[in-house]
């Protein structure tokens, strides 16, 4: 990427960031065991406006460190336009997830996760701390989120 004028405002981050969530199917998921073992998976995801819904198997060691430590960081793009939430995730069984959201999630990927598996499940990771940076001259300003408030 070719650096072309200043750094973007935090409002244009924020509004780069949310038509990530909105286009974008696949992210970075980061997450550790009790033992502080990382772990880091690609899987797809559904933002509904407030909150990154994943689904995967409650008893791999996504699932499993999902529910047992809760916090995680998911992550977009490369080095040169990153986007990083970091939150805590809540798990839904298949019996327990809003029937909107599997219809939202269906919609997107033509995939129901509870209808192939019983050992599925759903988190809810609500973000928490967001940072947009292009590049080393965007650090400067990359938090857009703190506390679960937008900066702008």
């Amino acid at each position: 990427m070719k650096i072309t004028g200043p750094p973007r405002t935090p409002a244009q981050r924020k509004q780069d960031v949310l038509a990530r969530l909105e286009r974008e199917e696949d992210v970075w998921v980061a997450t550790a065991d009790g033992g502080g073992k990382p772990w880091l998976v690609a899987l797809w995801f559904l933002w509904d406006g407030e909150a990154v819904w994943l689904a995967t198997r409650a008893t791999n060691p996504t699932g499993r460190n999902l529910r047992e430590g809760r916090g995680v960081r998911l992550a977009f793009g490369d080095t040169r336009d990153v986007v990083l939430i970091d939150g805590e995730a809540e798990v839904f069984t298949r019996e327990e997830v809003p029937a909107q959201t599997v219809r939202a999630y269906v919609a997107k990927y033509r995939w129901n996760p509870g209808e192939d598996a019983p050992s599925y499940a759903y988190f809810r990771v609500r973000p928490l701390v967001v940072q947009a940076m292009r590049g080393e001259y965007e650090m400067t300003g990359r938090q857009v989120m703190r506390e679960g408030r937008w900066v702008s």
